[in-house]
């Protein structure tokens, strides 16, 4: 029997990160989203709930709903702010993805946020795009000026940074075949 590997897929906004991973259940491989696991878990754990009201306020869910424009007030506040959120959400998250019996996870700021801390993972898979494709796409996806989705970029840590601390990555420029880096990738994962 082949041991259990986990790994992390990561890589800055516009990268191509979902579709890899679109890609990757062509092969079986079924991937945690971090993003979809906390937005539901901030709707559906008591505990949770509990939480995020103790520290936002009473009007961090109205008639039962997250409250996105309350929890945003809070977020952008401060650093401090953020970091409080992140404390109580990604413990979460991460006993959420444990627990969920997957061993791949999708997580856009996995080195940003702390998140590759909380799991220890066997490899990480950086996904990478040229800026200006990664901008065009976050345009077109979102509907959005130039301008915002440079400053949504810019939010996050630059590509280099983000390839130097991750063992594999996988060029999604539009130009290099995706399906043999993937498969170079899960080779080299699984051997």
């Amino acid at each position: 029997m082949t041991e259990t590997k986990r790994v992390a897929i990561t890589g800055g906004i516009g990268s191509g990160k979902s579709y890899v991973c679109r890609l990757l259940a062509a092969y079986g491989i079924s991937i945690y989203d971090c993003d979809d696991a906390a937005k539901r878990l901030m709707r559906t754990s008591a505990e949770l709930r509990r939480q995020l009201t103790d520290l936002i306020g009473p009007d961090t869910y109205i008639n039962n709903e997250l409250n996105k424009a309350a929890v945003a007030r809070f977020l952008l506040a401060s650093s401090a702010n953020a970091c409080a959120i992140d404390d109580i959400v990604h413990p979460a998250v991460a006993s959420d993805f444990l627990s969920s019996g997957l061993q791949w996870l999708e997580s856009a700021i996995l080195f940003e946020s702390g998140f590759y801390r909380r799991i220890r993972f066997d490899a990480v898979v950086c996904v990478t795009a040229p800026d200006e494709l990664r901008i065009n796409r976050i345009m077109s996806r979102d509907a959005i000026t130039r301008e915002k989705a440079q400053e949504w970029m810019a939010r996050q840590w630059p590509q280099e940074e983000v390839i130097l601390r991750s063992d594999y990555e996988i060029i999604n420029d539009g130009v290099l075949p995706l399906l043999p880096q993937i498969e170079k990738i899960i080779q080299k994962i699984n051997n």
